[in-house]
């Protein structure tokens, strides 16, 4: 007998995101190329949203968010890592649909 499978749901301001991937060297602003084995202090990343729980209001299932992957629990599901976290510790969320922007696109 098969095992049953059981569907996630994240639970109240929950908020579960894949980091996208940054394996690869950088350019600085001023054509320096940064190698992908440096690690930079202190810095932000994109991720998509995967799930969120009834009490999140700022962002939805396929939203990109900025956040601090250092500051976050991570789980492992089917090979693929994802952070967990509230919605409040999100710095910045992109949509295409939005009411009050900077100007600024991805």
């Amino acid at each position: 007998m098969a095992d049953p499978k059981f569907e996630i749901q994240m639970l109240h301001d929950r908020v579960m995101i894949r980091l996208e991937k940054d394996g690869e060297e950088r350019r600085s602003g001023a054509g320096i190329v940064i190698p992908a084995t440096v690690k930079m202090a202190n810095r932000l990343a994109w991720g998509e949203v995967c799930g969120v729980g009834a009490n999140v209001r700022s962002v939805k299932v396929g939203d990109k968010v900025l956040l601090n992957p250092e500051d976050q629990y991570e789980v492992e599901l089917h090979t693929q890592v994802y952070l967990v976290m509230r919605e409040r510790d999100l710095h910045a969320v992109a949509t295409q649909e939005t009411d009050h922007g900077t100007g600024l696109y991805l």
